[in-house]
């Protein structure tokens, strides 16, 4: 099992306990505080959306100094989001990398809106978010978490074609980046593949 196999065993298993409203709450003691003075070593980055409802700390049942989080509106990745990526992965040896999408983004719905507005006039986030719009519209069910799931995965693609530290790490070994998919109802986190 590699780093990042072991990186997102230990996100889904808190997942888990935070879905069944059994979240231990761990490392926020004087202690871990403390411990952290000298550093951090984050075992995962999480780019996701900036929605409220959505905390990754929360969701995924972890403490003070477990995550990197980078949060944006429909979790776009612009360059001070890259760049935040890239520093924890080539400075902190971060072994994974987990794009959150979630039901209901208010980002994505925004764009649905907007499908129709003149380029000039699109906001960089729905410009951002447009093609996975536009290529869930050919899907059945929900246009909106349809869309989330797809922006998850192009995110991915998009972080591994601009980041050189994402791609020597994935190519080494070292670790890995991964969409996934949050239900705002039951509370759990989907690996997206395919």
């Amino acid at each position: 099992m590699t780093l990042a196999d072991e990186a997102l065993r230990t996100l889904l298993e808190g997942n888990e306990r935070f879905a069944e409203t059994e979240s231990t709450h761990p490392r926020l003691t004087l202690d871990r505080r403390r411990q952290l003075l000298g550093g951090q070593r984050p075992f995962a980055v999480v780019l996701g959306c900036s929605d409220s409802r959505v905390p990754p700390e929360l969701l995924f049942d972890q403490g003070l100094g477990d995550l990197f989080v980078v949060r944006t509106a429909g979790h776009v990745l612009g360059r001070a989001a890259l760049e935040s990526i890239e520093y924890a992965v080539s400075h902190l040896g971060t072994p994974l990398v987990l794009v959150l999408a979630h039901s209901d983004c208010g980002a994505v719905a925004a764009t649905v809106a907007a499908r129709n507005t003149a380029p000039g006039e699109m906001s960089c986030l729905v410009s951002e978010i447009l093609p996975a719009v536009e290529e869930a519209s050919a899907l059945t069910g929900d246009l909106v978490n349809n869309a989330s799931k797809i922006h998850a995965r192009r995110t991915v693609d998009l972080l591994r074609s601009e980041s050189f530290a994402l791609k020597e790490m994935e190519r080494s070994g070292r670790g890995a980046a991964v969409p996934a998919f949050y239900d705002l109802e039951t509370g759990r986190v989907e690996i997206l593949t395919g």
